[in-house]
Formats: structure tokens, sequence, C-alpha cells
């Protein structure tokens, strides 16, 4: 790049830019390959014909897997930013999608959203999102362990899912399940009286003040599903991320990680 007179402040913003650009599309890179294997960027049609669009991060097709689900509003990379390494770290595979409801929470976009013209579709809608990632791993032969983790709205789909295909989901972690109004067709509280797969199902303890939530939180219990209220948490995955609850994690770490091993075969 050759600088004129008059001309060099110009170019150092557009050097800037030019790194900043090499720099995005480095990380943008969907064959990414670490000491724990490869990540790309994967996209399937759900039952109902919407692209979906995630990331995996493959050890081994005989490794378990841990399906990821993000909350409202947001998308998984953004959501699963710092909890996505801690997961690689322990050896396990990872499918993190972008389901059709979700957003820019966190940061970053959903790619799945990016991609439909109009989106009139509700939370419910998305069990086919999450159904898809299960019937992608299991069309791709992984033939590990499968364990599904969903955030707030997710939380309950994969509890759904987790009822439904009992013979091929290992586990389920539900992080604060939503089950208000937009949720009235796919309130996950009817399945734990049937659910067959083990459930750990986590609250952060503001979330315990609520009547709907202690209720179900109770339901899950009567029903010798595992429960955990966390004293450091906030709504959703997020209570795995120190910097959004403001305090230390690790006892929640500590809770998911007991869970997820008594339950997989590596």
């Amino acid at each position: 790049m050759v600088c004129r007179k008059g001309e060099v402040n110009f170019c150092f913003k557009l050097s800037i830019l030019v790194i900043f650009s090499i720099l995005t599309s480095c990380q943008g890179n969907s064959n990414v390959t670490g000491k724990r294997g490869s990540s790309r960027e994967v996209s399937f049609s759900s039952s109902d014909n919407v692209q979906i669009v995630g990331d995996l991060y493959e050890n081994s097709k005989e490794t378990p897997t841990i399906l990821l689900f993000h909350q409202s509003g947001s998308n998984s990379r953004a959501e699963y930013r710092t909890i996505i390494p801690k997961l690689i770290e322990k050896g396990y595979n990872i499918l993190a999608i972008d389901q059709r409801q979700g957003g820019q929470l966190y940061g970053s976009f959903n790619r799945t959203i990016a991609n439909i013209t109009t989106n009139e579709f509700g939370y419910c809608d998305a069990y086919a999102d999450i159904e898809g990632a299960l019937d992608y791993l299991m069309k791709s032969g992984f033939s590990g362990s499968k364990v599904l983790w969903g955030s707030s709205y997710s939380a309950s789909l994969a509890i759904k899912l987790a009822n439904d295909r009992p013979d091929e989901v290992n586990a389920v972690l539900a992080f604060s399940p939503a089950s208000g109004g937009p949720m009235k067709e796919c309130r996950p509280d009817e399945y734990f009286e049937t659910l067959q797969v083990p459930l750990l199902l986590l609250r952060p303890g503001k979330e315990m003040e609520i009547k709907s939530v202690k209720n179900q939180f109770d339901l899950a219990q009567q029903n010798k599903h595992q429960v955990y209220v966390a004293e450091n948490g906030v709504h959703g995955s997020s209570m795995l991320v120190a910097e959004r609850v403001n305090a230390d994690v690790d006892e929640n770490w500590s809770i998911v990680y007991a869970f997820i091993e008594n339950y997989v075969e590596k």
C-alpha cells in the first residue's frame, strides 16, 4: 500500500481495517484444526425445511457429543463462547446450532435467522431445529453418547426431545427451562413423569422466588430428576460464565461436569 502526502492517517486506518478483516476471516475459517480435533460450520434442513446453521467441534465419531442450544434472543457462538472451550478440553464433541428463535444477545448474530426472509416462527417451532441436530449426528455416524444441553426456552425443548427419543439420548441438562405463555404448546413439566433419560434441571437462586418456577422445580424432584440451585447464577447457561454472574462459578461447573461424566461412556 502506497500513501501519498496528506493521506497518512487515512492509510493507517485502512491498514487497520485490512488487518481486522484478515483476522476475522481466519476466525471464521470452517476447517480450523486444534489439539482436540477440528471445527467446521455445518448446516442441515429441519423437518419443515428451515436451513439450520451451526458449528461442529469433532474429536472422533465414537466420542460423546454434547448438543448445545441457546436461549431466546441469542445465538450459539456468543452464548457459548467461553463454555465450548471448557467442554472441548474435557474431550467431548460439540454441536452448537443457531435456532430459528434468537438474535444478537451476548454479541455475534444468529446465522439461521439471517437466512429466513420472514420469521413468523414461535418458540415451540424451534423443536424441529434441535431434533434436526440430533438427526444430523445420527445420519453422520456419530456413535458415541449424546447429551442435550438447553438454555431457557431451548431447555424445555431439549426435555421434550429426550422424552421423545430416549434410545438416542443419554442425558439432558436443562438450564432455566421456560414454561410461560409462548411455551404453552411445549411446556416441559408434562414430560417429567414419563421422561426416562437422566435429567439435571438447574436454576439460579433468584428464579426460585417465582412461584411457577418453584412449582416446576418441585415437580421435577417429585419425579426423581436431579435438580440444582446455583447460589451464584443468572438465567440459562450463562450461570456458567463468571463475567455474566459477576461471581465465582466453579461449583456450578463441578455439578455439570459430574452429571455429564456419570451418564456418558468415553
